[in-house]
């Protein structure tokens, strides 16, 4: 049961991971996000997730100095995610990515990092890389993200390591059962993306009506569904109280029924580009 802001799950090379982070997706650098991030530390979460194309680990590594100095804890206690971009898929053009990231940030070393899309052709170079950073100790794990079940298969046959984490879009309206059922089965811990949908499921009767009788707001409710369903997740926002809000969802319980009801929800809708038809 996970009850507490600073849960985690252990991933299966022994890394601790928190089940719940601040993602900074479209957040510009600039004040606002160097406050959220800072705000998000003071406030008890371990996890932020940025990219390489989001342009902000700058930002995103002020945030975490003056976050965990206001908190008075050590960089130890943080758990840092960034992704490879696309157009540095391959294997010295990740190994160079990694570096620029851990620059940019101001960091020695990050928690997770992850290939962010899946290039035909190219991840496999690039998973390689991660290989090396990984058994060179800069990287406590690594991972992929927007992997679907057959650019999992095909990864893992030439991988000398399973992918960590498989980071996807997933909300009630995009349960990825396929995916989430492959993973759970070989260890990988899948994370979501964009799991109140970008806002679109805020208004949805079903889940407002679950939110007034939980006494919860509808974020809320999404939000541990996703932890109950055993999936990591990172939802963004850049408002201290928004921050707060989505933290608070360890004082209570969805039951199985509703759990379901909500899985049932299920459109395989997207709101992020589809993997397999991506213009890369």
């Amino acid at each position: 049961m996970i009850t507490h802001l600073q849960d985690t799950t252990t991933l299966h090379n022994g890394v601790k991971m928190p089940w719940l982070g601040l993602g900074v997706f479209q957040v510009e650098e600039g004040q606002e996000l160097v406050n959220a991030v800072k705000s998000a530390i003071t406030h008890g979460y371990r996890s932020i997730d940025t990219a390489a194309i989001y342009g902000n680990e700058s930002g995103v590594g002020q945030g975490i100095r003056e976050g965990l100095q206001q908190a008075g804890i050590p960089r130890e206690a943080l758990f840092v995610t960034s992704k490879v971009w696309n157009a540095d898929l391959g294997y010295e053009e990740t190994l160079a990515a990694y570096e620029t990231s851990l620059n940019k940030l101001g960091l020695d070393y990050l928690d997770l990092y992850l290939i962010h899309w899946p290039v035909a052709g190219k991840y496999k170079d690039a998973w390689r890389a991660l290989e090396t950073l990984y058994k060179a100790g800069k990287v406590k794990a690594i991972g992929v993200s927007n992997f679907q079940v057959h650019h999992l298969e095909d990864l893992m046959a030439d991988a000398e390591i399973v992918p960590m984490v498989n980071q996807v879009e997933y909300h009630p309206r995009l349960t990825q059962r396929e995916v989430q059922t492959f993973c759970r089965e070989r260890g990988i811990q899948m994370e979501a993306w964009s799991p109140l949908m970008q806002g679109q499921l805020l208004d949805h009767p079903f889940l407002q009506e679950l939110a007034r009788q939980y006494g919860k707001s509808v974020a809320q409710i999404i939000l541990r569904w996703d932890l109950q369903n055993g999936v990591v997740t990172i939802p963004k926002s850049t408002k201290p109280h928004r921050i707060a809000e989505n933290a608070d969802v360890f004082d209570f319980a969805i039951t199985a029924e509703d759990m379901e009801r909500i899985s049932a929800l299920n459109e395989n809708l997207r709101v992020g580009p589809d993997p397999d038809h991506f213009d890369f």
